[in-house]
C-alpha cells in the first residue's frame, strides 16, 4: 500500500498490483527524505527524474507537493503501465518512460532539479557509480540539483566529487549528491 504524505492527495492510499517487481521505500524513510527535501527544493518550479521507479511512489509524492514536471524511468511494463494508470487517475503531471535507467540517461540530454534513484540493492556496486556519474557530470543536474540515491548500507559512495552527505534508516541509506 503506497500512503501520499503530504501537499493536494495526503493522505490518499494507492494499492499496487502484488505482481510487480518491486521494493517499495518505506514509509519512514519517504517522510524523512521529503522533510530533507521540503528544505532544499522549491517544488512548484521543479522538474523531476524518479530513476527506477518501480510502483511510482516517489514520483506521486513529488506531484502531490506541486511539482508540475516528473518522468518515471522505469524497465518493467507492468510498473509503467500502473505509474501511467494512476498519474491519469489523480491528474498528475508525470511522464512515465519504460526504459532501463542506464540506457535511458545515456540517451536523455535533460537537466533535473531532483534525480530520486532506487536502484535494486542487489545491483552490483560499479553499475551504481556508473549512475552516480551518469547523473552528477555535465549538465545533468540544474545549477543547485540535486541526486538523491537510496541503497543498502553497505555501500559507500562518500568519495564522490559532489558527495553531501549519507542519512542511514535501518538497512537504507540515502545518499546526497550535487552536481560535480
Amino acid at each position: 500500500m503506497i500512503r501520499i504524505i503530504s501537499g493536494t492527495h495526503k493522505g490518499r492510499r494507492i494499492s499496487a498490483p502484488k505482481n510487480l517487481p518491486v521494493r517499495p521505500t518505506t514509509d519512514r524513510t519517504k517522510e524523512s527524505l521529503f522533510n530533507i527535501l521540503n528544505h532544499r527544493i522549491s517544488w512548484r518550479d521543479s522538474r523531476v527524474l524518479d530513476l527506477f521507479a518501480g510502483t511510482g511512489n516517489l514520483s506521486y509524492e513529488c506531484a502531490s507537493r506541486g511539482c508540475p514536471d516528473i518522468t518515471a524511468v522505469d524497465a518493467h511494463h507492468g510498473c509503467v503501465a500502473f505509474i501511467r494508470r494512476i498519474a491519469a487517475e489523480l491528474k498528475m503531471p508525470i511522464r512515465a518512460v519504460r526504459q532501463e535507467a542506464l540506457g535511458y540517461l545515456g540517451k536523455d540530454g535533460s537537466s533535473y532539479d531532483l534525480i530520486l534513484a532506487d536502484p535494486p540493492y542487489d545491483m552490483a556496486e560499479d553499475k551504481m557509480r556508473s549512475l552516480i556519474e551518469l547523473c552528477t557530470a555535465g549538465e545533468r543536474l540544474k545549477g543547485e540539483g540535486l541526486l538523491v540515491l537510496e541503497h543498502s548500507k553497505e555501500y559507500d559512495f562518500s568519495d564522490f566529487e559532489g558527495f553531501q552527505e549519507v542519512r542511514q534508516y535501518g538497512g537504507t541509506s540515502l545518499s546526497f549528491f550535487s552536481k560535480k
